[in-house]
């Protein structure tokens, strides 16, 4: 792997080098200007110092992005290179990913995780707030018992009992396929009620109380009184259910060995970086992670609104 990695450097001519190192004294001394006239207009304006910290902090938190965004673009190939802005543009990168004649089944891959971030997303969101209504609301014997043992296992890493699920998906025939993962994922569901059930705990009782004089079931209370209130916590539970399932790769990488025809995004992204691969395939591997990122961008776009309604909603409540 070694020697693979020395032939990367010396073949685009970087000899073991990257970006940081092949910075010149002008990249340095814009740098330090760059600080400085920083500190100057911020001192002008009168502009707390912590604004600079947090100014430096973004650009520093933006360049991995920026540099994945224009490497998905670069029209040069190979793996590392010396310069951090393409010397060409292009869109074929994101044409070869979703084109028949690729080797890379990406366009499979995405379909795959979509369909299992999906179903996660409903299913375990469902699971969640149904259980973090009945222990808010509900009194029942061996209930701190029971939210104390779903606490303690909660603290164990999911990765230590990888190997006892996968042996029983195997028993069950259903290792290699997505439906394993929907199924795993809705298992361990419910261990995730704290934050939910925290928030119903905020919601006056008094208003489940007189909905039951006028008639209402629990289940009425539920639908159509608590989750109309609960809108931010809605929002919190599917968009962490999605980005969970939607970005895992442990489970998935275990569980589908090398049936290449079921992998997940974050599974098929990886396989690309492997040494043998990635000097050929790094930009298309670039413009992957940019496709992978708009649904969760657009996702989170499309639900802030209700978010913040939510939130608004339940302070007035």
């Amino acid at each position: 792997m070694e020697s693979q990695r020395k032939s990367i450097f010396e073949s685009n001519g970087i000899a073991n080098s990257f970006i940081i190192k092949n910075f010149g004294i002008g990249y340095v001394l814009g740098l330090i200007a760059s600080y400085f006239t920083l500190v100057m207009i911020m001192r002008m304006t009168q502009t707390n110092v912590g604004y600079i910290v947090l100014t430096i902090l973004g650009v520093i938190w933006l360049f991995p992005i920026s540099f994945i965004v224009l490497t998905a673009f670069r029209a040069e190939q190979g793996y590392y290179v010396g310069y951090y802005i393409p010397h060409g543009f292009t869109l074929d990168n994101f044409k070869s990913l979703f084109s028949n004649q690729s080797v890379l089944p990406f366009g499979r891959w995405w379909v795959n995780t979509m369909i299992v971030a999906a179903c996660s997303c409903v299913i375990n969101t469902l699971i969640i707030l149904a259980t973090s209504y009945v222990l808010s609301r509900t009194r029942f014997r061996g209930r701190k018992a029971f939210m104390n043992i779903l606490m303690v296992i909660g603290m164990f890493p999911g990765f230590m009992s990888l190997i006892a699920v996968y042996n029983i998906l195997k028993g069950f025939g259903l290792n290699q396929s997505l439906l394993a993962l929907v199924v795993v994922g809705a298992a361990g569901a419910a261990m995730g009620y704290h934050v939910s059930k925290g928030f119903f705990d905020t919601i006056p009782k008094a208003v489940d109380e007189a909905a039951i004089i006028d008639g209402a079931t629990r289940l009425q209370i539920f639908t159509h009184i608590t989750l109309p209130l609960s809108k931010s916590i809605i929002v919190y539970t599917v968009l962490g259910n999605f980005l969970g399932a939607w970005s895992d790769y442990i489970f998935p990488s275990m569980l589908f060995g090398d049936k290449q025809s079921s992998y997940t995004v974050a599974v098929g992204l990886y396989w690309l970086t492997d040494f043998k691969r990635i000097d050929t395939y790094y930009t298309q591997f670039a413009a992957g992670a940019v496709v992978v990122a708009v649904p969760i961008v657009i996702l989170f776009i499309w639900l802030q609104r209700f978010y913040v309604e939510g939130l608004s909603g339940s302070v007035k409540g």
